[in-house]
């Protein structure tokens, strides 16, 4: 493990907090999902500077970043790409979509069709394209942040539990606090908040970041834990339907990027527990009896690690 590198990606944050204002804990958390090679998921209204937070993170990397507004009438095409024929060559020349990026920020993913959805499903699951019979691999890394209105709001549709799945985590960014907002105020008009974000790492430098997360060591007293926090989902009486094998695995993936931005080369349980809302939100579908008593994800997240013994890693790790 080289601590050049946590330093490296805390200065990535210190970047992006630098625009992204009163928003640390959830910075820190898109970067662990991004160092875990995980897709982000933000439920929230507009304008509260998700493009910026995009924008933010491809500048101080050093990434491509492509923002595509879903509508209605977005086509599967937009996202893959599509030929296009050629007089002149006499030939069909391959036009690439809005997904050839390294950042692609999917907002309001929820108003567009389900054709259009599953497009972009392909894509964040699989990392690559096929148009016209022939694959092309997105290009690494390429990480989605996608944002949906929430449940409701005109013009919205659910998205279908098997694309939800496919977010690593979920998470809401929510109005700034005072202070925060007060400094947006006083520098509005002064140009774009994310001119003066400074490219800190490269390309090579993040990947490098990523490969490093899978040497991160993990008990198997920890391994043990994860699964028995995932089995508690899938038996508890207020969840319809718990946490699916993709969940254990962004659990472990998850846990393992905190404990290295932490500066550790070993994960904990704290870790474990920092991740699991985090990761599980947006997975767990409650039943009648969660509604009728009024029982919050968080609230039966809480009672689950409440009855889950944290495991005795002894005096060394």
């Amino acid at each position: 493990m080289d601590l050049t590198y946590v330093e490296k990606a805390h200065n990535v944050l210190n970047e992006v907090n630098a625009v992204v204002l009163g928003k640390k804990a959830e910075t820190a958390e898109i970067m662990t999902a991004f160092l875990a090679n995980g897709h982000v998921l933000l439920e929230d209204i507009p304008g509260v500077g998700k493009t910026t937070l995009a924008t933010a993170f491809s500048k101080a990397m050093g990434m491509d970043c492509k923002r595509v507004q879903f509508t209605p009438d977005v086509m599967p095409s937009d996202l893959t790409g599509f030929s296009v024929y050629r007089r002149e060559e006499e030939k069909f020349v391959y036009q690439e979509g809005s997904v050839f990026c390294n950042i692609l920020l999917a907002d309001e993913i929820n108003r567009t069709s389900p054709k259009t959805q599953s497009a972009l499903l392909e894509v964040m699951e699989e990392r690559k394209v096929s148009v016209d019979g022939i694959t092309r691999p997105a290009p690494d890394p390429f990480l989605v942040i996608a944002t949906q209105n929430p449940s409701g709001t005109t013009g919205t549709q659910l998205l279908p539990e098997a694309q939800i799945d496919r977010f690593m985590i979920t998470l809401t960014l929510g109005y700034p606090d005072y202070q925060s907002e007060l400094e947006i105020a006083r520098t509005a008009g002064a140009g774009t908040r994310t001119d003066k974000v400074q490219t800190v790492i490269t390309r090579e430098d993040f990947l490098l970041m990523q490969q490093q997360i899978h040497e991160i060591y993990v008990k198997d007293v920890i391994y043990d834990y994860i699964i028995k926090l995932i089995t508690a989902t899938r038996n508890h009486p207020y969840i319809e339907r718990g946490a699916s094998p993709r969940a254990t695995i962004a659990l472990v993936k998850t846990a393992k990027a905190y404990a290295w931005l932490q500066g550790r080369h070993f994960v904990i349980p704290t870790d474990v527990i920092a991740q699991l809302p985090y990761v599980l939100f947006h997975r767990l579908s409650l039943n009648m009896a969660a509604k009728t008593s009024g029982s919050q994800r968080q609230d039966i997240l809480n009672d689950i690690l409440r009855r889950t013994p944290q495991p005795y890693l002894g005096t060394s790790s």
